[in-house]
């Protein structure tokens, strides 16, 4: 009887950007050691199907299930033109294989974010996030706008912040015909001083700006009354939320607020991220995206509460 032969795991990135991150790389050599990588930069649409076809054909059904694509990038719009591309050529193809999508860390940071705020409501006795009011800081950028689409989805009352109103209103929109209600609302913001008005209902705040840029002072968390949680996703300084570390992790503040600091949400969003990783190498094809990370980062959480209670 012939030996089946023995295939090796293959990820092969299709990276929109100039430079393909190593970020996902390093996790995904990580998660399986003996994997092998194949990059790919400026990758159009166009581009992407003469990839995957080229990927799914010779290793055959058997080894096609071995060979995942990794999507990546920083503009969406990109992204979704790439994974749609993808789709199709697996729609079309006599076999497929699995889809990993993650931009820029985009999908698993921001359901780190949501499910380590969830779990901190659930702990302090706040309750679940549906009705809260969450105001999303730089809700129009990659985390920002996958995190509001989290929280509608959990039923919750999402303002995002935007520093020009049309293209706030366009992501607002597109969240809100998604989850067939509306739930999400945005407040201008193109000076510091006009975010207290974004954050005075809130009662969880989640600073999803880039590394490096304050969005919420002291002061504006401060006469933030009704605000319980607040979180923050910059790791670099000077950090999002002023007076919140890295490295808290439901730590009480000065303002009564409990924070979540970058750090903190950088550790479950790791997790989440290889956990969708190896979900994928599992299956023989399937779509792993921002709802499949949030349900991992959900369940973890879920999961930590109810040993702590046992």
């Amino acid at each position: 009887m012939a030996q089946q032969p023995s295939f090796k795991t293959v990820f092969v990135f299709l990276d929109t950007d100039k430079y393909c991150s190593p970020f996902d790389m390093l996790v995904a050599i990580d998660a399986f050691p003996d994997s092998m990588i194949f990059k790919y930069e400026n990758v159009t649409g166009e581009d992407a199907a003469k990839i995957v076809f080229d990927a799914l054909f010779p290793r055959g059904p058997m080894g096609a299930q071995h060979t995942k694509i990794f999507i990546n990038g920083s503009n969406f719009d990109m992204v979704s033109e790439v994974v749609a591309a993808t789709q199709k050529c697996m729609a079309s193809a006599p076999w497929g294989n699995s889809i990993i999508v993650d931009p820029r860390g985009a999908y698993s940071t921001a359901a780190g974010a949501v499910a380590k705020t969830l779990g901190l409501s659930l702990e302090k006795g706040f309750g679940t996030l549906e009705g809260k009011n969450v105001t999303v800081l730089a809700g129009t950028g990659p985390v920002g706008q996958t995190a509001a689409r989290i929280y509608a989805s959990e039923k919750a009352n999402v303002v995002i912040t935007s520093r020009t109103m049309a293209k706030g209103q366009a992501v607002a929109d597109k969240i809100n015909k998604e989850v067939g209600a509306e739930r999400v609302k945005v407040v201008e913001v193109t000076k510091p001083e006009q975010t207290s008005a974004a954050v005075k209902d809130a009662e969880i705040i989640l600073a999803a700006g880039a590394g490096g840029i304050q969005l919420l002072s002291a002061a504006d968390l401060k006469s933030a009354a009704k605000c319980k949680i607040v979180a923050d996703i910059n790791a670099i300084k000077p950090l999002g939320v002023e007076g919140l570390g890295s490295n808290d992790d439901g730590v009480a503040l000065s303002s009564g607020a409990f924070g979540i600091g970058a750090l903190a949400i950088g550790k479950l969003k790791i997790k989440i991220e290889t956990e969708m990783i190896k979900r994928a190498t599992a299956a023989p094809q399937g779509l792993f995206d921002y709802s499949i990370a949030y349900e991992i980062g959900k369940a973890a959480i879920l999961k930590k509460l109810a040993k702590a209670k046992a």
